[in-house]
């Protein structure tokens, strides 16, 4: 993560970003904070062109990054895209081996590259930061950088048919007679193209990017119905990507395209997503033949294509372009026969939504949060055994800490939001990830950041050392609210006065894994967790009914209160142990989401409870029932109805794949 190359390529954009000054757009999410993005300079596809020549192809490489994204482009084909979202002090760059594409003689090298320009959880954006740089080396020798000869045009082609989910995207039409299609060709003609300009403010510090390029590849559809002017597509699982295909029609007819998880009563895709996404987009035809070309990706499983008569759809050219993180998965030997569509499901998920972040959703929100991104960072190191993507995890979310040392709830990204259950869960993802790779610097490079977030809730302490009032965090217990088992503290933002349990259970073990931390880097020191165990007893616990209550002055017992002092050892004696115990068995995960459902899990396995843990995975109404409701990809509830803005692609339940080795 310190190493940094010495490009020799400058910043590059065009002329209406290259002078703009960078818009700080960070700040704590209870904070007064006046800036609205400007619409003029959203969704804009800039575009770069430039010619090379080669002796010897061999040995070709190129280091490049882009500022919101890149699409790389060599003699016409495409080669690679990113780069991973990063903050402008850690921005990170791709080396891309390009000898495959390269010939020798004359060479062109095309790049689509993208300013959203939006408030997200997908990007770093909306900053009026806009670039392009590159190197590109032939044996070890630059013969080529980004300067301001490379040519450079807006894309013209796409324009904005309105946003999706929480802001997240532009649904896309597509134009296939602009002038710039078929730009990445090396015969095309940016004779009228403008020059580049080098960019006014370089504030960028260049890292190399700690994971690959995304893999992308084409699938056919499982399913393809012509009916009059409509083509009905099902590619049998939720994935990933890009539709593309073939058309011919008249000059400026219309193609309607729609997109869905899920199909309406009719049998038709439902495009208006429960997730609050409207998957309906556009294509304009040329006049010739032409080939749907879009930017930004989704999550769907079905589509469909609705044509003007007289225009011709290639059939055999429909394709999805699938993309995500390469992904070589473990064998395992599930041969119980309930677990294993289980373990299907879990992987599939795992698979697709492993992106360029973790992601909590690839439609909605495309958001990496620490809950939601470390729990499929534990499931993705199970599946692949692959840990570059959670290391990257960690160290994304760290660097959040120059906003709040209390750590936001995404990163790196645009969109300020602060979740104080999660924040705590810091130190837990941490000690997890040694405990699967013990790496050991990472440990290291973590624990500070760790002490931070401790540092940071201290001031919320009350006299015993508890904390309460923690109005500058969302206290969240679980999501959605009906799957909180009637806790009844009153979860509002800001939280109000008075002591309540979660937030204390999760401070507690904030400081359980810094100890734990602590003793395997040899380090002298201790937390107050011991004392702080004291407290929350002393606060909560019934002594009647040996069961936690939901804060200092109830007497009901939310599972959520129970679950976390079984994972963290705040347990005063055997009979409390053994209800909790029980409450697990009778509530399962009919009473919570997995937010807390996760943490249930690790306490059973903490316990050796191996029988009730795959009692709870095989439960009827969890995984079972998702896939009895369809599901390719697990859901972000267990059931379509649990929630009014289901995803239906919500990775972080693939969590089964943690216990595998207990339940299997």
């Amino acid at each position: 993560m310190t190493y940094m190359r010495t490009f020799t390529g400058k910043w590059i954009t065009n002329k209406d970003f290259y002078d703009l000054k960078p818009i700080n757009v960070f700040h704590k999410a209870e904070e007064p904070f006046e800036y609205t993005p400007r619409e003029e300079i959203q969704n804009k596809h800039i575009l770069f062109r430039c010619e090379f020549t080669l002796d010897d192809i061999n040995g070709t490489k190129i280091f490049i990054s882009a500022d919101d994204y890149y699409k790389l482009y060599i003699n016409g084909k495409f080669v690679s895209m990113g780069p991973c979202p990063g903050y402008n002090f850690e921005y990170y760059y791709n080396e891309i081996d390009i000898s495959d594409f390269v010939t020798v003689g004359k060479n062109t090298i095309a790049v689509h590259t993208y300013y959203q320009g939006l408030i997200n959880r997908a990007w770093v954006s909306g900053d009026e930061r806009h670039g392009l740089i590159f190197d590109i080396e032939n044996n070890d020798k630059v013969i080529l950088s980004s300067c301001e000869s490379v040519k450079c045009k807006y894309h013209t082609g796409f324009s904005s048919l309105g946003l999706l989910g929480y802001q997240t995207a532009f649904r896309e039409c597509y134009d296939a007679g602009c002038d710039e299609a078929g730009f990445e060709k090396e015969d095309f003609d940016d004779s009228d193209w403008d020059k580049s300009y080098i960019k006014t403010y370089d504030d960028y510090t260049l890292v190399p990017q700690p994971v690959k390029p995304l893999v992308v590849y084409n699938k056919k559809p499982v399913i393809s119905e012509r009916k009059d002017n409509k083509i009905f597509l099902d590619f049998g699982q939720e994935m990933v990507g890009y539709l593309t295909f073939k058309a011919k029609g008249k000059k400026g007819s219309k193609i309607t395209l729609h997109f869905s998880e899920e199909l309406n009563d009719d049998g038709s895709p439902r495009y208006e997503l429960r997730c609050n996404c409207i998957y309906e987009e556009e294509m304009i035809l040329s006049g010739k033949e032409d080939i749907l070309n879009q930017y930004d990706y989704k999550a769907f499983r079905y589509a469909e294509i609705i044509f003007d008569e007289g225009t011709e759809i290639d059939n055999d050219s429909i394709e999805f372009i699938v993309r995500h993180y390469p992904y070589e998965e473990k064998v395992f030997n599930i041969k119980d026969e309930k677990l294993a569509p289980i373990v299907k499901l879990c992987l599939a998920s795992v698979k697709y939504g492993t992106q360029e972040v973790y992601m909590d959703c690839p439609t909605r929100e495309k958001g990496q949060y620490i809950c939601d991104c470390g729990l499929i960072g534990l499931s993705h190191i199970v599946a692949t055994g692959d840990n570059a993507m959670f290391k990257k995890f960690l160290y994304n979310i760290a660097s959040s800490d120059f906003i709040c040392k209390g750590l936001m709830t995404e990163a790196p990204c645009s969109h300020m939001q602060e979740i104080a259950d999660y924040s705590l869960q810091f130190s837990f993802f941490v000690w997890k990830y040694y405990e699967m790779t013990g790496d050991k610097e990472t440990l290291k490079d973590m624990l500070p950041v760790c002490e931070g977030v401790w540092e940071y809730f201290k001031k919320y302490e009350t006299k015993e050392g508890l904390i309460e009032s923690v109005t500058e965090k969302w206290n969240m217990v679980d999501w959605p609210k009906n799957l909180r088992d009637d806790y009844d503290f009153p979860i509002e933002k800001p939280i109000g006065p008075g002591l309540h349990n979660v937030i204390n259970a999760f401070y507690i073990g904030l400081l359980v894994y810094i100890d734990k931390i602590y003793d395997e880097l040899g380090i002298d020191k201790k937390t107050d967790a011991e004392s702080k165990k004291k407290a929350f007893i002393n606060a909560f616990y019934n002594k009647d009914t040996h069961l936690y209550n939901d804060s200092e002055s109830s007497t009901h017992s939310a599972i959520h209160s129970n679950v976390l002092p079984l994972l963290f050892d705040i347990i005063p004696d055997d009979e409390c142990k053994g209800n909790i115990l029980n409450m697990i068995d009778e509530k399962r995960l009919t009473k919570c989401n997995f937010f807390m459902g996760a943490f249930m899990l690790f306490a059973l396995q903490k316990e050796g409870e191996k029988e009730l843990l795959y009692n709870i995975i095989t439960d009827e109404r969890a995984w079972v029932n998702m896939l009895k409701e369809g599901a390719t990809t697990t859901f972000e509830a267990w059931g379509k109805e649990q929630k009014w803005n289901t995803s239906l692609c919500h990775p972080v339940g693939a969590i089964p794949l943690i216990f595998l080795d207990d339940i299997n």
